[in-house]
């Protein structure tokens, strides 16, 4: 997908399920006598309630980074807290950026990094190393280093992406906010409220048209910007029998009332030229421009990384704040205010790792209220620990209204993998660029939609993955 979206869809931890089955021949060699775990599992020290881990004093942490959007220098950081806790440890950082080919000899070879942020598009299949990966319970059983237990200040389902067959490997420390993004300074010029319902986006649509402007834009590669605003829409409305249907690649999953009552909205809108024509020739960046800078557009779905993305390309004082999806009824199945939001950027510890003890401990200060804060004040965006970014976000709209929708949603948070899993994306842009051009209706495009999910579903070749 995009590119910047793209990179993060790809971070989505059921890829590693897919992946799995293509690496046969390493998980054979994971397998073998060589990568058996070393036993002594590194320098010891003694455990106690600063040091539960039991991690040696004056010792090493490897630890191999992911070089993409976010950098590794939020991890290199830990390094100016981990002091206090652990006398002399020391944090080294290696970036990478094709993580697999660069990492999988040393899986084989017995001598994998401590640590290691199994992200971006070329990620170990997390299936492949799953018994060589240390469990991280304790890590949440832990108390952090102000003495809160860890498992306490994080959001909720946080360890979900991260478990495979019933074990907690991957410490997703991101957290990845979808919404529908606009100008706070534009609305309140003109007294515009943000939609609640479809119906009121109609509404907003038509105000827009009288000003000269559009509802929304999109470009060539993010056009399934609007199947995550559909499918977001269509789960809050219609519950998690919408979002099982879609992950399962159930038999007309695409057909569901409240999928199509957001679909027909849309085809409204297209039909009313609410949408900034030429799009499906224009790429995304220079489409999200038009909302971003010129303003033609009112409206913009995507992911917390929007902001950061094009904060060359934004007017000033244009003050992004988001918003949840918009319901297509007042009565939905799940509260207004539930969100999709995705805990990404998983950290394994592997069993061989010459000191995976150091491993969690650098974790554990990851987790830590000085390097949360940190990471969003550098990154503007939120990690899993709740509670670190200030009311200003940090001068950033947009990480405030990302930290206002989180605590708003509370427990109603959701999320769905099948897209990425199945590798979806490629292929429904092509019947979205038509639909969002007006070149299908609504009829053309759930049924390209269902042939997708129809052929990965009766694919004996490809792995399933059942979700409940």
């Amino acid at each position: 997908m995009t590119i910047r979206a793209g990179s993060l869809d790809r971070r989505t931890l059921l890829r590693g399920a897919i992946a799995a089955a293509a690496m046969g021949s390493f998980a054979v060699a994971c397998g073998s006598p060589s990568s058996k775990d070393n036993g002594d599992g590194g320098p010891k020290g003694k455990k106690g309630a600063k040091n539960p881990f039991g991690v040696a004093a004056n010792s090493k942490v490897d630890a191999a980074i992911f070089d993409g959007g976010y950098g590794t220098d939020y991890v290199d950081y830990t390094n100016k807290v981990v002091g206090d806790q652990i006398k002399g440890l020391k944090v080294q950082v290696k970036p990478v950026v094709d993580i697999a080919p660069e990492l999988q000899p040393r899986f084989v070879g017995g001598n994998p990094p401590d640590l290691i942020d199994n992200s971006g598009e070329d990620q170990i299949g997390f299936l492949s190393i799953l018994d060589q990966l240390e469990e991280l319970d304790d890590l949440f059983e832990a108390n952090t280093y102000e003495g809160k237990k860890i498992a306490d200040i994080v959001y909720p389902g946080v360890k979900a992406p991260g478990t495979f067959k019933d074990k907690f490997v991957a410490l997703n420390y991101v957290m990845t906010v979808y919404g529908v993004w606009y100008s706070k300074t534009l609305f309140e010029e003109n007294s515009w409220t943000p939609p609640k319902t479809w119906d009121e986006a109609l509404d907003l649509g038509q105000k827009a048209k009288k000003k000269g402007k559009y509802l929304f834009v999109h470009g060539k590669e993010a056009a399934t910007y609007y199947r995550t605003l559909l499918i977001d829409s269509a789960i809050k409305e219609g519950g998690d029998e919408v979002r099982l249907a879609l992950e399962n690649l159930e038999k007309g999953c695409w057909s569901h009332p409240a999928i199509q009552g957001v679909i027909k909205v849309m085809e409204t809108m297209v039909k009313q030229k609410m949408f900034v024509p030429g799009g499906s020739g224009t790429q995304f960046q220079k489409a999200q421009a038009i909302w971003s800078n010129d303003q033609k557009a009112l409206l913009y779905p995507s992911g917390g990384w929007i902001e950061n993305e094009m904060k060359k390309a934004t007017k000033a004082d244009f003050q992004m704040t988001g918003f949840p999806s918009m319901t297509l009824t007042d009565k939905p199945k799940m509260p207004y205010e539930s969100l999709r939001a995705a805990a990404g950027e998983p950290f394994i510890v592997p069993k061989q790792g010459k000191n995976p003890a150091g491993g969690k401990e650098v974790l554990r200060a990851m987790l830590s209220e000085k390097a949360a804060a940190n990471f969003s004040k550098t990154k503007l965006a939120p990690t899993i620990v709740k509670g670190t970014v200030p009311a200003d976000g940090y001068g950033s709209s947009a990480l405030v209204s990302q930290t206002k929708m989180l605590e708003a949603a509370g427990t109603n948070i959701f999320t769905y993998n099948f897209v990425e899993a199945y590798g979806m994306n490629t292929d429904q842009l092509v019947p979205w660029n038509s639909f969002l051009a007006g070149d299908i209706d609504a009829k053309g495009l759930t049924s390209a939609l269902q042939k997708i999910s129809d052929k990965i579903r009766e694919d004996d070749s490809v792995d399933k993955i059942k979700v409940s």
